[in-house]
């Protein structure tokens, strides 16, 4: 049974997707669905070379954030994977196939290196759609990523349907003047963090594995503490183990530009 990526690439240029695919595609020949916009003619034309699929919809691209899960669900529940990797696009490359690692959950969660409660974006975003009182349960834990999330198509589908359930259920709480003028609060557009951390860390899901950023297959460069390469310009964990994919490395790219190009010339 084959594997799946699936992402959102939503009103992106292909130059913004481009070294995901091309890095994924060095080492992965399975299924990848990408969402994409009714308008986003070049970006199709794009991704035929890379033999993905894709699936048009008309979501805004700053609604898509929210509402890929619910379209994910739909989508999954009509064809059989193996194993599923929802993540995102624009700031992802891989440096292996991401299913080529013996998981421990049957759904897994890669951390960040920070208490929630240290984040103001993620404590921003977890106050305003949850309240203090549930902000409170969950703020001493480290930040999961919803960025990277990989497992067995049945419990993928579980938490897919749990973030779109929950997603509906609590709402972020909008600024007034964006409630009075029916404007998009942006500050609000990274709450599916909210979601996702919420439901992991109160146990919502069964056999879940939670990986930390510093040792485990992903890493989340944000918040990573110990950046360091090998002679192949892989970023490796603690362990002297390349990650399999890396994630957020546009948040320093000071370091790791010329990495890229390197990478870039060896593909």
């Amino acid at each position: 049974m084959t594997n799946l990526i699936v992402t959102a690439a939503i009103g992106l240029d292909i130059k913004q997707v481009d070294f995901f695919l091309r890095t994924l595609r060095k080492y992965y020949s399975d299924e990848v669905l990408i969402l994409i916009g009714d308008n986003d003619k070049k970006l199709k034309h794009g991704l035929s070379k890379y033999n993905c699929k894709f699936f048009k919809i008309k979501t805004h691209r700053f609604d898509v954030q929210l509402q890929r899960y619910e379209i994910y669900l739909g989508l999954l529940k009509k064809e059989k994977f193996d194993k599923i990797l929802c993540c995102d696009c624009r700031d992802i490359y891989f440096q292996s196939n991401p299913f080529n690692f013996d998981y421990k959950g049957e759904i897994n969660f890669f951390l960040k290196d920070k208490k929630i409660k240290d984040c103001e974006y993620n404590s921003n975003w977890i106050l305003k759609t949850y309240g203090k009182k549930k902000y409170k349960e969950i703020c001493d834990k480290i930040i999961l990523c919803s960025g990277t999330v990989l497992g067995k198509q049945e419990k993928i589908i579980e938490y897919l349907e749990l973030m779109s359930n929950y997603i509906k259920k609590y709402k972020y709480k909008k600024k007034l003047k964006y409630l009075i003028t029916f404007r998009r609060d942006k500050e609000g557009r990274g709450c599916d963090q909210a979601h996702a951390n919420y439901i992991a860390h109160t146990n919502l899901l069964k056999q879940m594995f939670f990986y930390k950023n510093e040792d485990g297959p992903i890493a989340t460069v944000f918040h990573l503490k110990k950046i360091a390469f090998d002679n192949q310009s892989r970023l490796i964990n603690s362990k002297g183990k390349p990650y399999l994919l890396v994630h957020q490395y546009d948040k320093k790219i000071e370091i790791f530009s010329n990495r890229i190009e390197r990478i870039i010339e060896n593909i």
